[in-house]
């Protein structure tokens, strides 16, 4: 893959990265609910689409339609793409565990390889990693997942949801180790409480010269806007 970068989609953020994430890198993407995992996940699936790559999109949260719904709010068309085999939605299921992981496992590489998807989302890893009894199979199952991928060339995010009592750790704490780069988005209320500020950072990406800094950014109804010239105060 060389240092070729895949373009999030998000101008500031590809700013924030030097030009976007390095290509056939697993990327963590951390948040609490409502700071627009999904929507930053979507638009990174979407810009792929625009530039005629084909991509897997696996919620463990939506079914299909909703996700496809969702798209739609911020004007991105998924039908057309479903149809013409250039996406693939994945509803999974996670009150069938043991089944949704030997999917996983057995069906994932090959559908990679078969599909030729050069983007693969994971919404969200964290109820993922709650199918796994135990921590150390918790932390086999994620390497090998991670290592699937890798295997396949695809450039992949992983949205997980943060710890309520540390908003800058994964609930299992895991995913950041496995992953190439760790992006978190966090809101935090001004301090007089009348609004919520949301920040992105990248705290870790391998071979790429990002920026450290936080930034702030916006869920609009064009998707995510990150506001790579201003500062968070």
């Amino acid at each position: 893959m060389g240092d070729e970068k895949v373009e999030t989609g998000i101008d500031g953020l590809d700013e924030m990265l030097g030009g976007g994430i390095p290509g056939g890198q697993i990327i963590a993407l951390l948040g609490s609910c409502g700071t627009g995992k999904t929507t930053m996940s979507l638009q990174f699936i979407w810009t792929g689409l625009q530039k005629g790559e084909k991509g897997i999109f696996i919620s463990l949260e939506e079914d299909e339609a909703a996700v496809a719904s969702n798209a739609l709010t911020f004007g991105w068309d998924l039908k057309p793409f479903i149809d013409g085999k250039k996406l693939t939605l994945v509803k999974l299921e996670p009150s069938d565990a043991k089944s949704t992981i030997s999917r996983i496992h057995g069906e994932l590489p090959a559908y990679i390889k078969n599909t030729g998807a050069k983007r693969v989302v994971f919404d969200s890893v964290s109820l993922l990693s709650m199918l796994f009894d135990g921590d150390s199979e918790r932390r086999a199952g994620l390497f090998d997942l991670c290592k699937q991928i890798k295997n396949s060339g695809a450039t992949a995010l992983f949205t997980a949801e943060v710890k309520p009592e540390n908003p800058n750790v994964s609930r299992d704490g895991l995913v950041e180790y496995i992953a190439d780069g760790v992006i978190l988005l966090r809101y935090n209320e001004t301090s007089d409480g009348s609004d919520i500020q949301l920040s992105v950072r990248v705290v870790k990406m391998r071979r790429a010269n990002h920026s450290r800094r936080i930034k702030p950014y916006n869920i609009t109804g064009k998707g995510i806007e990150v506001h790579a010239k201003s500062e968070v105060f």
